[in-house]
């Protein structure tokens, strides 16, 4: 790969960037069901200078499914300023550098929602497509590559920078395209204890021929020559355009109502459990630490803890329970020679899978993403058991930031 060929800001502590609440303190709010009204309110009690002011209502109104809004006011802002600042840690703060990348709520790791748990200053640094870095940057004892996606001039100018950094850096941006579901799928599926469903990138002109010609759903590189797959959108995330096909006909009718030119097709594997019920859990790994933070369950297949109804069921809420209280010596035991197998393809600080386990005891990969929220929301009345454990998992990222951060002071 190409070196460097920008150079790296000074570094200065007289740099203040403008102070802002940020995605994280702006989803609580929302998430208690305070509506855009409520946000802006808040955003303007806060104070501060008039860019951060508007950097927060980018975010209130992607929260209120604005998007194309959010994002137009984001262009705006950062026309103006490319550095902002997370104002939650007091003292002596571990000082926190994040690289990210201009984008919707789903584009980077929202740092935030770790860090306002912890002492920990937090400063953004957009990277602009096209555009230089700010000549003077804040100083901080790390950094964190923190662009969950980039197309291949962003890729290639972050893994630069990741290489050139004069502080100690975490997450590698060069790894990123192993995240993609192709390339993760290939990787996965001949490793021992794990099934990883194939999946393939397409067009709508393939799909297209697909239905008009009755090519078996083998031609695309699956493993099957039948349905039920799923197809989703390329790029898309959280669900959004993700659906379950079971003949040509449900393929034609999907294509007349999508809009997109590429999809992502991957086998479907039933993961039932003996009760006809799904389990769904999101494995966060911290310094190559594996930590539970929700399991879900549903009986739908496509199982969205928001919409799995653990709010409403008081069993469901004492299984996650228990899975949490036995997730070291139960889940992460029985499959700790598949999570090793995924360091070695996914060598990140910090990343995290959503899985389940198959009917055989394989670890069931969904995806893998560097950029999936690890938040602590959860009413504590209804979730008492998830307050602790989200604990240990901020403590555990405090960890990693702290020994990443004192490798500078080691030299």
């Amino acid at each position: 790969m190409a070196g460097l060929d920008e150079a790296i800001p000074v570094l200065s502590d007289a740099v203040k960037p403008p102070v802002v609440l940020g995605t994280a303190e702006l989803t609580h709010l929302a998430y208690q069901a305070n509506g855009h009204a409520a946000l802006l309110a808040r955003i303007n009690e806060f104070g501060g200078a008039e860019v951060g002011r508007r950097y927060d209502t980018a975010i209130a109104l992607q929260l209120a499914f604005r998007r194309a809004d959010g994002l137009e006011v984001l262009d705006e802002v950062l026309a103006e300023s490319h550095l902002f600042r997370l104002g939650h840690a007091a003292g002596n703060a571990l000082r926190l550098l994040a690289l990210v990348c201009p984008g919707d709520l789903m584009t980077n790791l929202p740092l935030d929602f770790l860090t306002r748990h912890l002492n920990v200053r937090l400063d953004l640094l957009y990277v602009l497509p096209n555009q230089p870095l700010p000549s003077t940057i804040p100083d901080h004892d790390a950094a964190f590559f923190a662009a969950g996606e980039a197309d291949p001039l962003m890729l290639a100018r972050l893994g630069a920078l990741y290489a050139a950094w004069p502080r100690p850096a975490l997450n590698d941006p060069r790894w990123l395209p192993a995240l993609e579901r192709d390339a993760l799928a290939r990787s996965l599926r001949d490793i021992p204890g794990v099934c990883s469903p194939a999946a393939v990138a397409t067009t709508r002109n393939a799909l297209g021929r697909h239905v008009d010609s009755g090519v078996a759903i083998c031609g695309f590189g699956l493993p099957s020559t039948t349905y039920p797959c799923l197809i989703r959108p390329y790029g898309s995330h959280a669900g959004v355009g993700l659906e379950r096909l079971n003949t040509p006909a449900e393929m034609q009718s999907y294509l007349q109502s999508s809009f997109a030119h590429d999809f992502f097709l991957t086998a479907f594997h039933d993961y039932r459990g003996p009760d006809g019920l799904y389990r769904k859990s999101r494995v966060a790994f911290i310094d190559r630490q594996p930590m539970l933070c929700h399991m879900a369950v549903s009986s739908h297949w496509m199982v969205h803890y928001l919409n799995a109804g653990m709010e409403e069921s008081t069993a469901k809420r004492a299984e996650e329970a228990e899975a949490m209280a036995s997730f070291d010596t139960g889940f992460a035991r029985r499959h700790a020679a598949a999570f090793e197998a995924l360091h070695q393809y996914l060598p990140f600080d910090f990343y995290s899978i959503d899985c389940a386990e198959t009917q055989d005891g394989r670890l069931l990969v969904f995806e893998a993403d560097t950029a999936a929220i690890i938040h602590a929301m959860d009413p504590p009345d209804l979730f008492p058991y998830k307050q602790p454990q989200m604990w240990r998992v901020f403590m555990a990222f405090d960890a990693l930031l702290r020994r990443k951060a004192g490798c500078a002071g080691s030299g």
